[in-house]
């Protein structure tokens, strides 16, 4: 019987896959008490055929298939097959060091945690101006916000993680993934464990590796994606409280822009704010991409806060006329 089944929803990952079980394979952790679920959604790439190859040398891999293709599918279809004390939730696009493992259990037990979670390093695999800036962008605070992917110096108890580490019973208590939300599954599955007085806990000293979009059309596409959901889960949980205030700041400020963009045709009070709202943002971005620059010029580090957030408000409020579209339906 493993002790920890490790749960990797995937689809499309060739360029991706062999990094991240490569780092499986390195890890220092016991494969007798591992088992690794590849939950695969249909690729159409070479990912079943790297992955087939893996298989060959390393029986710890196993392949199972998700219908619907999304992720919280594919966390269900595992979390049902797991036969481990603990699930592991892991990402393709990512690559762990070799105590990762070690460290989640220890952490695990030693916090008495009902899930642990460590910081998030955002890296790129090829290395270009634009895929330099999208990299620093979504490392700052101001791009994403959130600690697990700025860091924290400390132990901190926290609403979310990413890639949590849980014991298998907590889903008997708090139910499986919710298939209705196909971005924000894991924050909304974090929260009903915080509702039900779970404890979550970020560890600094756990880390890895996540490769991210290196164009700003996969970076608009995604981000786009990622508003364009917190909306959606706001609507099929019936509830905000799965979302922070932050999730909803990039679609009030283009909003903001839009409203008294309109408003600034027939009223001076409208055009001056429009244009205190645009200038102020430009200031606090421009000299935001001074400082966090490396390995990039200015203007793409600039170009990569504008696609960041303006695609994430437009696609919030894309979701905004999709829920109204909705109701008006029933």
């Amino acid at each position: 019987m493993p002790k920890i089944s490790v749960i990797i929803p995937i689809l499309n990952e060739e360029k991706y896959i062999s990094k991240c079980l490569d780092s499986i394979i390195e890890s220092d952790f016991d494969k007798s008490d591992m088992e690794v679920l590849l939950v695969d959604g249909g690729s159409k790439d070479k990912t079943l055929e790297i992955i087939k190859e893996y298989q060959k040398k390393y029986p710890f891999f196993k392949l199972l298939h998700n219908p619907k293709k999304i992720v919280p599918t594919a966390m269900n279809i595992g979390i049902k097959a797991a036969k481990g004390e603990y699930i592991i939730r892991l990402d393709a696009h990512s690559s762990y060091p070799k105590d990762y493992f070690s460290k989640l259990i220890f952490w695990h037990d030693k916090l008495n945690a009902d899930n642990v979670g460590g910081v998030v390093i955002t890296e790129v695999k090829n290395k270009t101006l634009t895929s330099n800036a999208i990299k620093n962008v979504l490392s700052d605070k101001l791009g994403v916000g959130s600690a697990f992917r700025s860091g924290v110096s400390e132990i901190k108890e926290v609403d979310t993680v990413p890639f949590g580490c849980y014991k298998k019973e907590v889903f008997d208590k708090i139910g499986l993934y919710d298939e209705r939300l196909v971005r924000n599954q894991d924050i909304e599955l974090n929260k009903r464990l915080k509702r039900a007085g779970g404890k979550i806990y970020l560890v600094p000293e756990i880390k890895c590796t996540y490769y991210a979009r290196e164009t700003y059309k996969d970076l608009a596409k995604n981000n786009f994606n990622n508003g364009l959901w917190n909306i959606l889960t706001a609507y099929y949980t019936g509830t905000l409280s799965s979302l922070s205030f932050r999730h909803f700041v990039p679609m009030l400020f283009v909003l903001s822009l839009i409203v008294f963009g309109i408003g600034a045709f027939f009223s001076q009070v409208s055009r001056i704010v429009f244009f205190i709202i645009l200038l102020s943002y430009l200031s606090i971005i421009s000299i935001r991409s001074f400082q966090i620059k490396k390995n990039t010029t200015f203007f793409h580090q600039l170009l990569a806060f504008l696609v960041l957030h303006f695609s994430y408000g437009i696609g919030s409020i894309v979701g905004i006329f999709r829920v109204i579209k909705s109701i008006m339906k029933n």
